[in-house]
């Protein structure tokens, strides 16, 4: 219980202090007119002012509160390495003793366990150790903290995070001081590069802490895509620049992994993923037009509308059998380097559109050998075939006949088609969604082809393949057994999907990923894991996932489409998956290509020292024995040799309050009107 003198004027306190000093005045002015009674008037005065004071006596019943000293727990990932958890649960049982022992002491634990505690956090967010502080702190009343105890490697990723302290902020660094890791670093990483063109990345390996021996060599490995390593020796502590050429378009995984050295304290920062994503520059398309017809031009603009296409245009204006007495020498045609581009520059080209062409001896038989090699090493062939495939100067009666899907029956029908995708061309990724077959545009014209290899993706009149994918070697070919597709870009009855067919077309021919036809991919978010299979077939298998530590699972596909099938993983940890589906295989990289918790690994009190030097803190190593606890004032250096301070707050709940005036107004008026009385009167009798 308190006791307090606490004052409640019944007039503003200027009003009162403008009446005192007109009461000083007045008893002033008697004093020096020799008035006898100016001591009693100027007591009746004070008296009166000091009830206008509303002097009130108050008692107070006060309960003590208790003391909050939040300790945090760190428990990320950094803090599992060597013997950091032992140490952790030792100086955790210390703590607990030591702060039981403590009279008038509430401790309120939290666990840092390297999850931002916010919405929109990631996994690689690393210790978030002040996020978790400022939480509680905003969960407790500021006015009781007592202190705050962290237990930690000091590896903290979100300093700028820190919130105001109100009372000393201690550190226990857990970790020994002959610690040391060696660590691999990716720098330059781009998420995108051309094919073909070299990318360099910058390689380091760095040793950390009281390394043995610095320096020296380590073996470094680098695997793409799954693929057996290669292996190097590279210097510790020293930039190395890798130009690196992808290999395909799509993701490109590589993965670069040092082995572990005895001592260090993990190998989780051993390895590094890097996700590239070939690109193309530029799609290179020689086109080789025939006899002109409507289609050429379309063919011409629709090459010239993307601006990511180099088009080279060779075209037939003049053939040899063209007798109209115009002398060679004054022609303004200037003539076409047919060997540069069917001989020494055939491989710079991507895909080659024969529109309408036949053999009429402007290209020698040696050129189109050329061509088909072009294939059977990877390169790309469409043919659009019109009423000159199905003569005799067709272009199927030359060397290209052993890479082309279908050989003509020499029959052209004349008869209005709407063109239609098969059964197998909804699972085929080329015409897959493009089913909508009604609303299409009829074409005119269809050359008759016998008996197809390959896919037969679009149907014409009766059933008759239409559109027809095959595989030659390494490279491709594609057949379209009519020169009427212009008819769908000019709008006849509507039209149809000429722009997008022609596109995917012409990326399947390049391989693109996205329109393989048979092929296991997947797509990572986190750790998560989705998985495709693309296949022809009506049914795919479970697909086995391996994990980095060599474990594998069985995930089930559940058919989303035609010819499409989808799976859902999730990894435990971060690293390179490997899926395998019958023939099919693919790698992926789950999780960060560097993980945050293991950059630096090496106990340190750099981070959080500036935080600690404000609340005058210490940093202490828990290897060197856990601290005692002692009571510091406020404002008090609060860590010592062996010791950290804890500030007692004193803090109470108020119970029950009694407030009693100290002058009664009866009490008031007696003694005002006594005093008034005695002066007068003893002026009087004066």
């Amino acid at each position: 219980m308190t006791q307090t003198i606490l004052f409640d004027p019944l007039l503003p306190w200027t009003v009162i202090w403008v009446l005192s000093a007109l009461s000083l005045a007045a008893v002033a002015l008697a004093l020096w007119k020799r008035l006898s009674g100016w001591a009693l008037r100027g007591a009746a005065a004070l008296v009166l002012l000091a009830a206008l004071c509303g002097p009130v006596y108050q008692t107070e019943d006060r309960a003590p509160l208790k003391d909050i000293v939040v300790v945090l727990e760190d428990q990320t990932a950094s803090q599992q390495l060597s013997n950091r958890p032992e140490q952790t649960t030792a100086t955790r049982a210390t703590l607990e003793a030591a702060l039981a022992a403590r009279p008038n002491t509430d401790i309120h634990w939290v666990t840092v366990d390297g999850v931002e505690p916010r919405e929109g956090a990631t996994d690689n967010s690393g210790t978030t150790l002040m996020s978790h502080l400022a939480e509680a702190l905003a969960n407790l009343p500021r006015g009781r903290i007592a202190g705050m105890i962290a237990i930690s490697d000091g590896q903290v990723h979100d300093i700028d995070q820190s919130p105001a302290m109100p009372a000393p902020f201690h550190v226990l660094l857990s970790g020994q001081p002959d610690d040391w890791d060696r660590r691999l670093i990716v720098r330059n990483a781009p998420s995108f590069a051309i094919i073909g063109e070299p990318v360099t990345l910058t390689l380091r390996i760095e040793d950390q802490g009281a390394a043995p021996s610095p320096g020296g060599l380590a073996e470094l490995a680098i695997s793409i895509g799954g693929a057996e390593p290669q292996r190097f020796n590279l210097p510790v502590g020293v930039d190395f620049d890798l130009p690196l050429t992808l290999p395909h378009g799509g993701r490109n995984v590589i993965q670069f992994s040092v082995p572990m050295a005895e001592g260090e304290l993990t190998d989780r920062n051993n390895a590094a993923l890097v996700q590239i994503n070939g690109v193309r520059d530029r799609l290179r398309v020689l086109l080789v037009s025939g006899e002109p017809h409507p289609g050429g031009r379309t063919w011409r603009n629709l090459l010239k509308s993307d601006s990511a296409v180099d088009l080279v245009h060779f075209t037939i204006l003049r053939p040899p059998e063209k007798q109209d007495g115009v002398p060679v020498d004054e022609l303004s045609l200037i003539a076409f380097p047919t060997r540069e581009l069917f001989l020494e520059k055939i491989n710079d080209f991507d895909l080659i559109i024969f529109d309408r062409y036949k053999r009429r001896g402007i290209l020698p038989a040696i050129y189109l050998d050329n061509v088909a090699d072009y294939v059977q090493r990877g390169g790309a062939v469409l043919v659009a075939a019109g009423p000159d495939f199905a003569s005799a100067d067709s272009i199927y009666r030359s060397p290209l006949s052993s890479i082309l899907p279908a050989s003509p029956s020499a029959r052209v029908i004349e008869r209005p088609y709407r063109p239609t995708v098969t059964d197998l061309g909804q699972r085929h990724p080329v015409t897959a969604d493009m089913t909508d077959a009604e609303s299409w545009g009829r074409w005119l014209r269809q050359v008759d082809v016998n008996v197809p290899e390959g896919d037969v993706l679009m149907s014409g009149l009766d059933d008759r393949p239409l559109l027809v994918l095959n595989r030659v070697g390494d490279g491709r070919v594609a057949l379209l057994a009519s020169d009427h597709a212009w008819l769908w870009s000019r709008g006849y009855e509507g039209g149809g999907p000429q722009l997008e067919l022609l596109r995917r077309l012409a990326h399947w021919m390049m391989k693109e990923p996205e329109l393989e036809e048979n092929v296991l991919t997947a797509d990572a978010t986190g750790q998560r894991m989705r998985i495709e299979r693309r296949s022809l077939q009506d049914d795919v298998g479970d697909v086995t996932v391996t994990a980095p530590d060599g474990s594998t699972a069985i995930v089930k596909l559940r058919e989303i489409g035609p010819g499409r099938w989808e799976g859902r993983y999730e990894g435990k940890e971060p690293g390179l998956y490997r899926l395998e589906e019958g023939t099919q295989s693919t790698v992926i990289g789950l999780g960060p290509a560097a993980p945050r918790e293991f950059e630096q690994t090496i106990a340190t009190a750099d981070v959080l020292a500036e935080v600690v030097s404000q609340t005058r803190g210490g940093i202490r190593n828990i290897s060197d024995g856990v601290p005692i606890l002692r009571n510091v004032r406020e404002g008090r250096t609060a860590a010592g040799r062996g010791w950290i301070g804890l500030t007692p707050r004193d803090a109470y709940r108020t119970v029950s309050v009694n407030q009693t005036p100290l002058l009664p107004a009866w009490l008031v008026l007696l003694l005002a009107s006594a005093m008034i009385l005695a002066g007068w009167l003893r002026e009087g009798r004066r």
